[in-house]
C-alpha cells in the first residue's frame, strides 16, 4: 500500500496560519467566481448563482442547519466507531504477522467491494433508522484506517522495538510508546482522506427511505425543483466535508508535533 502522506500533502504550518487561511479564501473567491461566470453563462434556473444560493442557505424556512446537524450526528458517529474499530484491530495485526497472515486474504477480498453496494442488506438487517446509515459509513471508514494502521505497524523497524524492549518496556510499553506515536500520524491523514469517501457514502444513505439529512433535503430539493435550495444544501454538505478535514489537520499537529518538526527540518535541509 502506498504511504498516504504521498496522497494529500499537508502544510507544515498550522492551519490557522495567516498565509494558509489567505490562501484558502482566495480559492473559495476563485471557485465563487467560477461558479458566477458559469451561471451567467447558462442562463438557467436550474443553475442558480452563488448569491442566490448563499440567500437560501442562511433562510430558516429551508431548515438547512437542522438538515446538517443530522448529517453531522451521523458522520461524526460513524467515524469515531470506524476510529476505534480500526485502529486497534491494525495496530494489533501489524504487530502479530501469524494473525495478519490467517486476516490478511479475508480483507484483500473485501476490501475492494463498495460498501455502498451493502445499503440494502444492512437496511434490511438494520431497519431504516440512523443505525443502518451510521454502520454503512463504519463499514467504509473501518477498512481505510485498519489497512493503513497496519501497513504501518507493519513498516516500523524492528530496531525501535528491540530499543525499548531492552529498557525492560512490556508489550503495552511497545504499544503505547512506540507503535501507537509511529501509526498515528498515517491514520490522521487516511481519516482525511476517509472524510471524502464518508461524505459521499452519506449522500447517498440519506437520498431515500429518510426525511431528514442533507441528502435527503438535496434530492427532495431537486424533485421539487428548487434549485437555489439544492445548491444551498450541497454547499452545506461541503462544508462539513470541509470542517471534518480540518478539524482532523488541526487534531494531527496538536497530537504529533513531531511530524511538523520532522518536515521543517527536511526542508531546511533541502534548501
Amino acid at each position: 500500500m502506498a504511504d498516504t502522506d504521498s496522497i494529500v500533502p499537508r502544510p507544515s504550518r498550522p492551519w490557522w496560519d495567516p498565509r494558509l487561511l489567505l490562501a484558502d479564501l482566495v480559492s473559495a473567491l476563485a471557485i465563487a467566481l467560477a461558479w458566477w461566470l458559469l451561471s451567467l453563462w447558462l442562463r438557467t434556473p436550474t443553475f442558480p448563482p452563488p448569491l442566490e444560493a448563499l440567500r437560501a442557505l442562511f433562510t430558516r424556512e429551508n431548515g438547512i442547519l437542522i438538515h446538517f446537524l443530522v448529517s453531522a450526528r451521523r458522520i461524526v458517529l460513524a467515524l469515531l466507531l470506524a476510529l476505534f474499530l480500526g485502529l486497534p484491530l491494525g495496530l494489533y495485526l501489524g504487530r502479530n504477522h501469524r494473525i495478519d497472515a490467517v486476516v490478511a486474504p479475508f480483507l484483500y477480498l473485501t476490501y475492494p467491494l463498495p460498501k455502498i453496494v451493502l445499503l440494502p442488506v444492512v437496511m434490511v438487517l438494520f431497519g431504516l433508522g440512523d443505525l443502518s446509515r451510521i454502520l454503512l459509513i463504519v463499514l467504509t471508514v473501518t477498512y481505510q484506517i485498519l489497512v493503513t494502521a497496519r501497513d504501518a505497524a507493519r513498516a516500523l523497524p524492528m530496531t525501535a522495538i528491540y530499543s525499548i524492549r531492552s529498557l525492560g518496556a512490556t508489550e503495552f510499553d511497545v504499544y503505547r510508546h512506540v507503535l501507537f506515536p509511529y501509526v498515528l500520524p498515517k491514520v490522521f491523514t487516511a481519516l482525511r482522506i476517509s472524510s471524502g469517501t464518508a461524505i459521499a457514502v452519506l449522500f447517498f444513505a440519506e437520498s431515500f427511505a429518510t426525511t431528514s439529512g442533507l441528502g435527503y433535503l438535496i434530492m427532495d430539493a431537486w424533485g421539487r425543483t428548487a434549485y437555489p435550495v439544492m445548491f444551498a444544501a450541497i454547499m452545506a454538505m461541503s462544508g462539513l466535508g470541509l470542517v471534518l478535514y480540518l478539524i482532523f489537520e488541526a487534531a494531527e499537529q496538536r497530537f504529533c508535533r513531531w511530524t511538523l518538526v520532522t518536515r521543517a527540518a527536511g526542508r531546511a535541509k533541502e534548501g
